[in-house]
Order: structure tokens, then C-alpha cells, then sequence
């Protein structure tokens, strides 16, 4: 075995716990459960959307730090000038509701990042972190990707390993952990459970997971297959971290 493919041993420090939401509700019952910090988003159907103003404004009644999507459409991550104009308020915006947070991306037609983009985005993040969101997977070249985002300052990096899940992942995201020596934090996230946690965290280091907690809430007409923060499912992969 080399170095490289070596196990890595589990962390001393005790794990974070951070839980995609979609709604004040959800983030209610993911604290309840556990959670260490929120991810909040709108429109988790298509992978995120920036949160209504109506949402944004409640965010100081959140008792754990939230990290807010800012993306403005579904799609791809390409945008234009007047996309990230608008990404720019809704950060501002965010940041005096009081989030603790921003998830942001931008990527360049080839998939790399877009760094002029990304600079503009960060400049009106002051006070507050910064995450880079999965658009990194798709990059080309993810310790190439890893070097940008240490150079623009990100904080954090949310990534799956550049696989479907966090588990097939794990190599990488073990390798960029290493790589990144302490310069950022890696956020493993996809696919993780209450069954894999420990797991991921093994392979890893990680210092913290994230996951949606998510159940399918059966309903009829608009309510049919809408899906929710589930409290058990964020107990016991809580309970899996410790």
C-alpha cells in the first residue's frame, strides 16, 4: 500500500454536522435533530436556488449558523454579467438578514472555475464565510480547482469527491483534504447517511459531513412526492458522527 492509498485515521476532533434545508420549517427540524449548521436553499428539485426575500428575512430566528445558496436560475453555472449583478444583491442581502454564510460558483464553459466571476461574487462577501459549491465536480481539473479557490479565499469547499456520492468519492476528497493542508476546510457532502458516515469520516478526516436528511412526504395534487427535513434521519446520522 502507498501513502497515498493508505486508510486515514479518524479525526479526534468531534465532527460537524451541516443540513441542507429548503424551508424555515426545515431548518427548525434539522437544529432539533441536531444540526450543527444549515445550508438553506430554494428549489432542491433543481440541485439549489437562492431563497425569497420573505425566507431570507427570517433567518435570525435560525439558532445555527446558515450558509445561503445564492443562484439565481436552474442550469448550468455559466453567467453573465447581469447574473452576477443580481447574485451581488442577493448576497448583500443575505449577509444584512443575517446569514452566516454564502454558497456561491461560476464556471467557464471548458468547467473550470471562473475566476474573474468568483472574485467579483467574493468581493461583497466580507464578514461573513464563503462555500464553493459542487460546481467544483465538474471541474476539469479538481486540484487545479482547489488552488483557485485557496487563491480567491474561499473558506470551505462542498464537494462529493467528483463522484454520485461522498463514499465513492472518498479517495479524493482524502486527497484534496491532504492537499489543502488546513487552508480551507473540504466539506464532504452526496449520498451521506446515518449508514456510510463513519465510513466517509474514516477514509477522509473530514472535520464535518453535510447531508439533506430528506424523506418523501406522500400528499395529493401540489403536495404529492414534496420532500422535507427529516428529524430521525438527522438524530442518527448525528448519533453515527459522535
Amino acid at each position: 500500500m502507498t501513502a497515498r492509498s493508505q486508510p486515514h485515521a479518524r479525526s479526534r476532533a468531534r465532527p460537524l454536522l451541516e443540513v441542507c434545508v429548503e424551508s424555515f420549517d426545515d431548518a427548525l427540524v434539522a437544529i432539533a435533530g441536531g444540526a450543527d449548521r444549515i445550508e438553506y436553499c430554494s428549489a432542491l428539485a433543481v440541485g439549489g436556488l437562492t431563497p425569497t426575500p420573505g425566507a431570507l428575512m427570517r433567518l435570525r430566528e435560525i439558532s445555527a449558523p446558515c450558509m445561503v445558496m445564492i443562484r439565481p436560475r436552474p442550469g448550468h453555472f455559466i453567467f453573465d454579467g447581469t447574473e452576477i449583478e443580481i447574485m451581488k444583491r442577493e448576497i448583500e442581502f443575505a449577509r444584512d438578514c443575517g446569514a452566516a454564510g454564502i454558497v456561491i460558483g461560476a464556471a467557464k464553459p471548458d468547467g473550470t472555475l471562473d475566476r474573474d466571476a468568483l472574485a467579483d461574487l467574493l468581493s461583497v462577501c466580507a464578514g461573513v464565510q464563503t462555500t464553493l459549491h459542487r460546481v467544483f465536480d465538474a471541474t476539469p481539473d479538481p486540484f487545479e480547482a482547489l488552488d483557485t479557490a485557496i487563491h480567491l479565499g474561499f473558506d470551505r469547499i462542498l464537494t462529493s469527491g467528483q463522484r454520485d456520492d461522498a463514499l465513492a468519492g472518498s479517495r479524493l476528497i482524502g486527497e484534496l483534504i491532504e492537499k489543502s493542508a488546513g487552508r480551507l476546510e473540504i466539506l464532504p457532502g452526496a449520498g451521506v447517511t446515518a449508514d456510510n458516515a463513519v465510513q466517509i469520516l474514516n477514509q477522509t478526516v473530514a472535520g464535518g459531513l453535510h447531508a439533506s436528511c430528506k424523506i418523501v412526504v406522500t400528499g395529493r395534487g401540489y403536495a404529492a412526492g414534496r420532500v422535507a427535513t427529516d428529524i430521525e434521519c438527522v438524530r442518527a446520522l448525528k448519533i453515527a458522527m459522535a
